[in-house]
């Protein structure tokens, strides 16, 4: 009682915002899950809106702001009201969508700087000149319209929101005591800072800054940074929710005050009984994802290169993680169906990430049932198999993909079931994989194929694994 008590002061004096969530005006959430939009800003202030000495700025190596707030990391966080488990899913920074409020189609993490800038000049020309006051209504505007972008891109809706700024982050892992973390190989990056030798860390402060920010020199750029910060929130949630940092009042107070320094959260968020909600989540209870991915080299009309995603393929992934919004239901088909019966197993041969998840969620809003995804050997053809004597049920599946598929027979699949193998012919029906369809709308060649990632094994805050 008497450390609760501690924690419920020290809280007092966090920075709040109104960022124009339900939650601003004490509301809880309405489905009883709450939804929670992280952020990493780029930001040369404090929480307070204090400018960060130039001491501070060298040390970061967050160098020289070019007048824009860009947002470094987001991430949706899911958490079922018996806080049972939960799903943080990585959107990747140069996810390119549209973005709410007349601002036309742009890379994500520019939605809060676009927003911001907007607002600042409608105040300059109202006669606001106090910079206090420009920039705590500009950062709101910001704020806001990032929301708004998150959940059309996701079909959920945001309760709550936190903003983490550069030094925050430093900050905050080194009241913790670091965060291990491995590597595959040795890595030197002059951007980002980041040098370190392959295999296991225990990193804090300006490092941990550089690991989670580094994407030159990566295989995969800014999906292996995504990776980067999976792993590492991943490892700061288990050191966080552990004994030796609640548990230990100095952790404690040093962890409460980097939050102050740094962390902005939406009005009236009842931190505490959110941590009291947050306590039984350990180990593989909470798993980090990433929104299907397109295309990884996608030629925008004006933003350079960026991601390509399909809203309706990232909507079918959120909604199928975090479940239907409060007044919607799932699409379930009849239950005297006759393809209740089927239950279908989906494998990706192709190169296109999430595509047999994807496909089986649009199977079973048909009445299938659900089997297994899993990723196959490369193949040209899409082919259904089925087992003996049950080709009826293998056509109800090829009629329903579409594209006149293959239905044969094969020993090794069991009764009852139909398996399906993607192949690079396969043409998404609307609404489950990014087809092609709107590919070359901004003048692009061919997609280039993004890695695997979906059917890959979720990381969880349980165990250190290595990666790029």
């Amino acid at each position: 009682m008497g450390l609760t008590g501690y924690a419920w002061a020290a809280m007092d004096g966090l920075t709040f915002a109104n960022v124009g969530i339900g939650a601003d005006e004490g509301e809880k959430p309405a489905d009883g899950a709450r939804d929670i939009l992280l952020v990493g800003l780029d930001s040369r202030t404090d929480a307070q809106g204090n400018p960060l000495s130039k001491e501070v700025l060298a040390q970061l190596r967050a160098g020289q702001a070019d007048g824009e707030l860009n947002t470094d990391s987001l991430i949706f966080v899911h958490i079922p009201n018996d806080g049972s488990k939960a799903v943080a899913i990585s959107l990747p920074r140069d996810s390119y969508v549209d973005i709410p409020g007349g601002f036309g189609k742009h890379k994500i993490n520019s939605a809060y700087a676009r927003a911001m800038l907007d607002e600042r000049k409608k105040l300059q020309e109202d006669g606001v000149s106090d910079p206090k006051e420009l920039d705590q209504k500009a950062n709101e505007a910001g704020a806001k319209t990032l929301i708004k972008t998150v959940e059309q891109l996701t079909g959920s809706t945001i309760d709550n929101y936190a903003a983490i700024n550069l030094l925050g982050f430093s900050e905050i892992t080194q009241a913790i005591g670091g965060v291990d973390v491995c590597l595959n190989d040795d890595v030197n990056d002059q951007f980002s800072g980041a040098k370190f030798t392959k295999g296991p860390h225990t990193i804090s402060g300006v490092e941990a800054l550089g690991f989670v920010r580094q994407r030159h020199g990566l295989p995969r750029g800014d999906l292996d940074r995504v990776v980067r910060q999976q792993v590492f929130m991943a490892g700061m949630a288990r050191k966080v929710l552990s004994a030796g940092t609640l548990a230990n009042p100095g952790k404690l107070n040093d962890l409460i005050t980097a939050i102050k320094k740094s962390v902005v959260l939406n009005q009236n968020w009842d931190v505490f009984g959110f941590a009291q909600q947050m306590k039984s989540l350990t180990g593989g209870q909470l798993e980090f994802r990433t929104i299907p991915i397109v295309n990884i080299e996608y030629k925008t009309p004006n933003d350079g290169v960026a991601i390509q995603v399909d809203p309706k393929q990232v909507k079918n992934f959120v909604q199928g993680l975090a479940g239907p919004q409060p007044g919607e239901q799932q699409q379930a088909p009849p239950a005297e169906s006759a393809n209740k019966a089927t239950t279908v197993d989906v494998r990706n041969s192709t190169n296109r990430d999430g595509l047999a998840s994807s496909v089986l969620k649009q199977l079973v809003d048909k009445g299938f049932t659900a089997g297994d995804t899993a990723t196959a050997s490369a193949r040209k053809k899409t082919v259904v198999w089925v087992a003996k004597g049950e080709k009826a049920a293998g056509q109800a599946v090829a009629d329903a993909l579409g594209g006149n598929p293959t239905v044969q027979e094969d020993k090794s699949v069991e009764a009852g079931h139909v398996m399906v193998f993607l192949g690079s012919d396969f043409k998404a029906p609307s609404g489950a994989e990014g087809s092609g369809s709107s590919q070359n709308a901004a003048g692009s060649s061919a997609a280039a194929p993004p890695p695997e990632q979906s059917d890959e094994k979720p990381i969880t805050a349980e165990g250190v694994p290595c990666v790029n």
